[in-house]
């Protein structure tokens, strides 16, 4: 049997085309398909295109798909946009052949393979997503204006903060002051609020490339920064708490926690503060690496939605 997997992020989407053995048969990276971003048709026909790309690499044709979950960036979270979604994969896919969800089914699928566990969420945005004996709870994904508190836009805000703060002598100047200032070419420390609010700034671009900043500067000693990333790590940690409550786990079970996106996976310094958090936690939990990138978990779901999940040595293949 053969499946989809489709990882509709902020930034990017990624497809995957498996078999139910392990076997790899594809992957392929493509924009962003939200709607909010884009609007519908728009989206829609950059899905199509990347779905289409996917399986030419396959050598399939659409036909051939058993079953194929498509993952979109803000699913479910506006009940009136839900049909209009699930009708964006319809000019590939027969409609009886596939599943759209919130992409972070994806991240957790990837994650954790499927099993019961918690996954955090820590890209653009921020979530927790887990499942345990049959249940499932989500808990963040509130967008950067209201929350999305220890994603990679509230680091790049609390940080362009703590900059604003060094430079007026509302506190110490540390490593991240001289950082921001060369990196972004600051002849005058003022000139940041034009990058970020003047008529031909690009605000989210603005926050993607301050949070590396952050984590260079936390790097490279300074104490400042070093612990917003330890506030990161505690926002994202009452997630998996908010989660692991919701899901009614005993205390007695020892619950694994994983993650995806950019900031747990390419900022060490907010990795291991989470690791440390999960370790003192009052109740046990497991810290366990990604198995898979979200687009091969979007497929793992896929053959799971049709009752056909893959086997642990099919899984073990796959990895390999």
């Amino acid at each position: 049997m053969m499946f989809l997997g489709v990882d509709g992020g902020g930034t990017k989407t990624a497809y995957a085309v498996i078999d139910s053995d392990g076997g790899l048969h594809a992957r392929h990276v493509g924009p962003s398909v939200s709607h909010l971003a884009d609007g519908f048709a728009p989206a829609r026909d950059l899905l199509a295109d990347g779905i289409a790309k996917a399986l030419a690499l396959a050598s399939l044709s659409a036909d051939k798909i058993d079953f194929a979950f498509v993952g979109l960036p803000a699913y479910g979270e506006d009940t009136a946009s839900i049909a209009k979604l699930d009708a964006m994969p319809a000019s590939l896919l027969r409609r009886d052949h596939y599943r759209c969800g919130n992409d972070m089914l994806c991240s957790w699928a990837g994650a954790l393979g499927c099993r019961d566990g918690i996954s955090v969420i820590a890209g653009t945005g921020s979530m927790a997503y887990g499942e345990y004996a049959g249940r499932a709870a989500r808990c963040g994904g509130w967008g950067e204006i209201i929350g999305d508190e220890g994603s990679a836009y509230w680091i790049a805000r609390e940080g362009m903060n703590l900059f604003s703060r060094m430079s007026d002598g509302r506190v110490p100047r540390g490593p991240l002051y001289e950082l921001v200032r060369a990196r972004w070419g600051l002849s005058e420390d003022l000139d940041l609020c034009a990058r970020v609010y003047g008529a031909d700034a690009n605000t989210r671009s603005a926050f993607a490339q301050f949070a590396p900043v952050v984590h260079e500067a936390a790097r490279a000693g300074d104490v400042q920064a070093t612990a917003v990333f330890e506030r990161a790590a505690n926002e994202l940690f009452q997630c998996v708490e908010a989660t692991r409550r919701t899901l009614n786990v005993p205390d007695r079970v020892v619950l694994p926690v994983s993650h995806t996106g950019g900031v747990l996976n390419g900022a060490s310094s907010m990795l291991e503060a989470f690791r440390r958090v999960l370790s003192k936690a009052p109740v046990r939990f497991e810290y366990r690496a990604p198995e898979h990138a979200p687009e091969i978990g979007a497929a793992l779901y896929a053959a799971r939605l049709v009752g056909t999940p893959l086997t642990d040595a099919a899984i073990r293949r796959l990895r390999a």
